[in-house]
Parts: structure tokens; sequence; C-alpha cells
């Protein structure tokens, strides 16, 4: 026997509501195979699902359309902030510069590789450590680092910082917008139910065949088990052709 299977995506859901939406709003209550009370939920409940999944959709959307610029923006700022760092090194092994200086941007003295600057968080503390860093420097009157000079990585940090920002308020409104979303499809999913349990209820008494084929035009969605196509697939091919 093939078994009812509920809708699993946000389209599907949709569907199913607005069909038996349309079945509540053009068929007389009487002959309605659900109550008028189930009709008056989908009623209600249809507009707002739809409405919160253009929220989401369109969140989710903004979020990824601004991780591209976003992403520019990391690259350049580790960039620039790598190439800064590494014009101090090799200062330092020229002997332009001590190996002391180190200390003023929150390296190790005799670590002369560029630190971790793989992820957003070590972007933000490396980067606030070697600005700050070389202002301090600069304010004790030495020369400051030039090719990039520190305004320009400021320049390229401050982009990303803001970006930075800015891209987290996004991720936040498209989780409150998923959030939202979620429990709305368990209501969905809840509506549904009720919608196809009173439908099956109402033509029970009819044969198996011809109450699926009913409760099809209500939106119920049957499905047969891979045996089942099988058997079915098998049996139509001992059926003799005529032609």
């Amino acid at each position: 026997m093939p078994y009812r299977r509920l809708p699993n995506t946000d389209s599907a859901r949709i569907r199913a509501l607005k069909i038996a939406y349309q079945k509540g709003k053009n068929t007389h209550p009487q002959e309605l195979a659900f109550s008028q009370a189930t009709f008056s939920k989908v009623e209600l409940f249809i507009h707002s699902y739809e409405k919160a999944i253009a929220h989401y959709k369109a969140a989710y959307d903004t979020q990824v359309e601004r991780s591209r610029d976003y992403q520019q923006l990391v690259k350049k700022a580790r960039l620039y902030l790598s190439h800064f760092i590494q014009v101090v090194n090799m200062a330092i092994a020229r002997g332009e510069l001590p190996a002391t200086v180190r200390e003023m941007y929150g390296m190790d003295i005799d670590e002369s590789k560029l630190p971790t600057l793989n992820t957003e968080k070590d972007l933000i503390d490396w980067g606030k450590k070697i600005i700050e860093g070389e202002m301090q420097r600069t304010r004790k009157g030495m020369s400051p680092i030039t090719n990039p000079t520190i305004a320009v990585v400021k320049v390229r940090y401050d982009q990303f910082l803001e970006a930075h920002n800015y891209q987290k308020v996004l991720q936040q409104n498209t989780q409150r917008m998923l959030s939202q979303l979620n429990d709305l499809r368990v209501k969905a999913d809840e509506i549904i139910l009720n919608i196809w349990n009173e439908v099956e209820e109402h033509f029970k008494d009819l044969p198996d065949d011809e109450r699926r084929e009913k409760a099809a035009e209500y939106g119920v969605v049957y499905v047969y088990r891979k045996n089942e196509l099988k058997g079915i697939s098998l049996l139509n091919n001992a059926i003799p052709r005529l032609f």
C-alpha cells in the first residue's frame, strides 16, 4: 500500500496549503472534506508563512551578495598587513631596526616569521596591534615604515573591520529570519497534517483507490515503496499486449 508523504520543503508546504485553501474557498462547507475551523487556520496562516519565506530569502540573498565584496576586503587587509610586517622584519634583518622593535607590535623579539593571519579574528587582533605599535613608535620620533605606510594599512584595516561588523549584522538578521521561519514550518506541518487526517477520515468508507484519488484532490500525496513499484512494473509487463 502506498503511504502518505508530508511536504518537507517550503515550496511543497505552500503548494499543499494553497490546494487546501482553494478547496475550502470553492467548496460548500457541507461538502468540504475538512472542517471550517481548519480552513480558517489555513486562511490566517498562509500569508504569514509566505511573507516569512520571502523575508528569509531576501536576508540570505543580501548576506551572500555582500559576502563577495567582504571577502575582497578581507583579502586586501591581510595582504597589506602581511606586507607591512614583512617590511619590518626585512628592516631588522638589514640592521636598520633593532629586533626589540617587534615587541612594540606585539610580536616576539626573535620571531621573524609572519604571525598567523588566517582567520578574521587573527586579522582583527594583529591589525590592532600593528597599527597601535607603529603609532607608538612614530610618536617616539622613530622613522615610519613605508611601502606600505601604516596610514595605508589602517585604511584597508578599517574598511575590513567596518565590513566585518556589517557582515555580522547581516548574519544575525538571516539567523533571526530563519529562526522565525523554522517556527512557522513547524506550524505549517501541523496544519497540513491536520488537513490530511481530516480528509482521509472524511473519505474513509470509500474503496482504497477511490479514497486516495479523492484525497489527492485535496493535496494529499501518496508514494509507493520501491518494492511496490517493482511489483507494479512486473504486473504491467505480464499483461499481454494486443498491438
